[in-house]
């Protein structure tokens, strides 16, 4: 049976000088309008074609193909708004409608939100919705660290992005972990970068871990030791001299440098005790 909101696979059972009628299945025969039907058609064709609903509810179908099908989140351009809500580009001979109570701030014209398009229970209608945590995911996920996905740029915040993953979850990408220039609704590969203790994620660009070109000998000289002493080391920006350079066989300057080239690396965490490992 066809699905409304959805791309389909439909066969050509009739065709007319208006148009041709695809076969529904469940749903009887459905319109495709002339503008719509390729010259070459002719009866038994299977088309790939998106119903939608016109003014009246009757399905209808299209060769077009939606910026986003009932169940996908887009970032859409509004075009126009009334008394009722806001009208958005989604490459369909109707616009989508976004109405008041399916806002989280209020739409302005052309400026573009990204969305949620869901079919109403009760009058099957196409709408969108900016309210996109009510659409993702409650069931607990199973990522890992360092675990490639899928990711949709969702919105701006202080400390980065919010990301869509893989179409279900929230997630943060943070300012320094963006390596290319992102915009609303945009798609990438990206990487689960840390799961949280409360089952949160954060992402990034890049798969988690460090270049070592990018760190100095002395710096992985620190990383190793770490490695060894179970992720700790006593030693920071006040310790004497003479023991770091007994250990790490370098002036207590470059130590430092090495340190604080680590720390914007995001590779240890410094505290009164010493320096830590975070893992990566």
């Amino acid at each position: 049976m066809a699905k409304v909101g959805r791309m389909n696979r439909l066969k050509v059972v009739n065709l007319l000088d208006f148009g041709a009628f695809l076969d529904g299945g469940l749903m009887d025969d459905i319109l495709m309008p002339k503008r719509f039907v390729p010259e070459s058609c002719t009866i038994g064709d299977e088309l790939d074609v998106f119903v939608y609903l016109d003014s009246d509810g009757v399905p209808i179908a299209t060769t077009l193909r939606p910026k986003a099908q009932v169940g996908q989140f887009a970032a859409l351009k509004v075009t126009d708004t009334n008394r009722v809500g806001a009208f958005l580009d989604w490459n369909m001979p109707k616009e989508l409608l976004a109405p008041f109570s399916e806002q989280k701030d209020r739409m302005v014209k052309d400026h573009f939100y990204m969305v949620y398009v869901y079919q109403e229970k009760e009058s099957y209608r196409i709408a969108a919705s900016s309210k996109i945590s009510k659409f993702l995911s409650t069931v607990p996920h199973s990522y890992k660290n360092g675990q490639p996905v899928s990711l949709m740029i969702c919105d701006k915040t202080d400390i980065g992005f919010t990301v869509i993953v893989e179409g279900k979850y929230m997630a943060v990408l943070f300012e320094q972990d963006i390596t290319e220039p992102v915009r609303l609704g945009m798609k990438l590969d990206g990487f689960i970068k840390r799961v949280r203790s409360d089952g949160k994620l954060d992402v990034c660009l890049k798969k988690p871990g460090f270049d070592k070109s990018a760190i100095s000998g002395l710096g992985q000289e620190i990383l190793r030791q770490l490695e060894e002493n179970d992720g700790f080391l006593p030693f920071n920006d006040r310790s004497d001299p003479e023991v770091i350079k007994r250990v790490f066989g370098a002036s207590k300057r470059s130590f430092k440098m090495a340190l604080g080239s680590l720390y914007k690396q995001r590779l240890v965490k410094l505290d009164q005790d010493g320096v830590r490992s975070t893992g990566f």
